[in-house]
């Protein structure tokens, strides 16, 4: 069981009422729309709020892979990582399955390489992973595409 990190400074997000069911979103002065499916009023302005969970997912194990592969010197020019989720019909409908597709790029990449990555995204990095694991089944896959030519990634 973990424990609470009681030196750490509680994070904080805010979401404010632009107009209808339109929201602006803040975290530390980056901004987000926000909005609700137009079944219940959203005019789509934005994202529905849950959907930022895959987004957060999917960006949380991106950096965790293309950093981890990075340090076992492969040679990738690009990383693309999808996450599909599907939800419970019935109210707040969670998310029950989580379905990450990892796509790398690069010359000679080492699959072994690329699933000890994900591996340990997955188990011991990703945050993201690491909560909705909890409530929810999470599988991943990933896909080499192999480029001819080794291409400089950008580190930027």
């Amino acid at each position: 069981m973990e424990t609470e990190n009681k030196d750490q400074e509680p994070e904080t997000a805010s979401a404010t009422l632009a107009e209808g069911m339109h929201f602006i979103g803040n975290i530390e002065d980056f901004r987000w729309d926000l909005d609700a499916g137009e079944g219940v009023g959203g005019v789509g302005a934005g994202p529905q709020p849950h959907r930022l969970l895959l987004l957060a997912m999917a960006s949380c194990t991106a950096m965790d892979v293309i950093s981890i592969l990075r340090k076992k010197r492969q040679q990738v020019s690009g990383l693309n990582v999808v996450v599909q989720g599907s939800r419970a019909e019935q109210h707040p409908k969670i998310y029950t399955q989580f379905d990450v597709l990892y796509r790398v790029r690069g010359h000679n990449v080492d699959p072994q390489a690329v699933e000890r990555s994900i591996e340990l995204s997955t188990t011991r990095y990703c945050p993201v992973i690491g909560m909705l694991g909890r409530v929810a089944q999470v599988t991943t896959r990933y896909e080499i595409e192999e480029e001819t030519e080794p291409r400089p990634a950008r580190e930027g």
